[in-house]
């Protein structure tokens, strides 16, 4: 009797290993029938490490050496504020002899962590196509509207700066993940515009050509954002006591027909940023009749690009987008 009900609890146990090899292997079998289309992955993130770590999922090379093709121009000040500097790097062909399109990439980290290279996977993959390619640092310490106004100080700077470099300043590009998506579609849809002027200063307007959101917040004041504590601490208030904050601090707010292309990446599985965000963005778009391309990326979370395969796809989507658009 308790030989049967083993070998039963054996006989489970390896039809529900099984199972679950399959399940882990299909990701990888879609991908190769069907390499066209957007990579799958594992809907838990668990799994999704799991699977690196069996190698079945090859990370991005995030450290990328800087090739001997490249020149990397470090720490430009594009600020200082209270003392501290604010600076970008910049990344170009050395056989450039030409004006180019500059991507400008900004980093994520729920707004107070992250440093600027930490889209060097970015950063060298499209100098080598050809582009000249940008970082910048902004202020990690400051509640809203700290860091929007780096960026904006930032675009401010590559535009009347970034012709001595050898940027074609009618085009550029903000590209960003997560916090940074959120702050390059405010830059790219011109929030300091819409800001009130200080002591009759004109407020700049720049006009940059696209923007790459990658999974992005869009709506600070849908009920997902009012009680996540990320978006709390970064406005520094609670929904109940300044909601107007909450809007200013929303891209929603400054969607109007004028606007860049834009370019949405969003992982179906996303945890942190609803896949709702990406979707109000695309439909409000497209009702205004700005270009807007948008790619679901099936099953996967946040910072779903650290992986290779769905960072691979991603750069093909951008060269396509950079092609079309710059």
């Amino acid at each position: 009797m308790v030989k049967k009900i083993l070998k039963q609890i054996v006989k489970g146990f390896l039809i529900i290993l099984g199972l679950f090899i399959v399940f882990m292997l299909t990701p990888r079998t879609i991908g190769w029938l069907f390499p066209e289309k957007a990579p799958i992955a594992y809907h838990f993130e668990i799994l999704d490490y799991l699977a690196i770590g069996v190698g079945l999922e090859k990370m991005a090379d995030l450290k990328p050496e800087i090739p001997a093709t490249i020149e990397e121009i470090k720490n430009i000040e594009y600020k200082n504020i209270g003392g501290k500097s604010l600076q970008l790097d910049m990344y170009k062909p050395k056989d450039l002899k030409e004006p180019s399109p500059l991507l400008v990439f900004i980093h994520g980290g729920a707004w107070r962590h992250g440093d600027r290279s930490d889209y060097l996977v970015y950063l060298v993959d499209f100098a080598e196509k050809g582009y000249m390619t940008a970082t910048v640092t902004y202020r990690l310490d400051t509640l809203y509207p700290g860091c929007v106004e780096d960026i904006a100080d930032a675009v401010d700077w590559i535009f009347k700066n970034g012709g001595t470099y050898g940027v074609d300043t009618s085009r550029i590009a903000l590209i960003g993940g997560s916090a940074g998506g959120h702050l390059s579609l405010l830059g790219g849809y011109n929030w300091v515009n819409h800001r009130p002027q200080q002591d009759s200063v004109p407020v700049p307007f720049h006009k940059v050509k696209a923007v790459v959101d990658i999974y992005g917040p869009v709506d600070l004041t849908t009920p997902y954002a009012q009680s996540q504590p990320l978006v709390t601490r970064f406005i520094g208030h609670p929904y109940s006591e300044k909601p107007e904050l909450y809007w200013d601090a929303s891209p929603a707010k400054y969607l109007r027909k004028d606007l860049p292309a834009t370019l949405i990446f969003q992982g179906t599985s996303d945890k942190l940023v609803p896949t709702s965000q990406s979707d109000t963005l695309k439909t409000r778009l497209d009702r205004l009749g700005v270009p807007a391309e948008y790619y679901k990326l099936p099953l996967w979370p946040h910072t779903m690009d650290i992986a290779k395969r769905a960072n691979d796809y991603m750069q093909k989507k951008m060269d396509a987008f950079f092609e079309k658009y710059l």
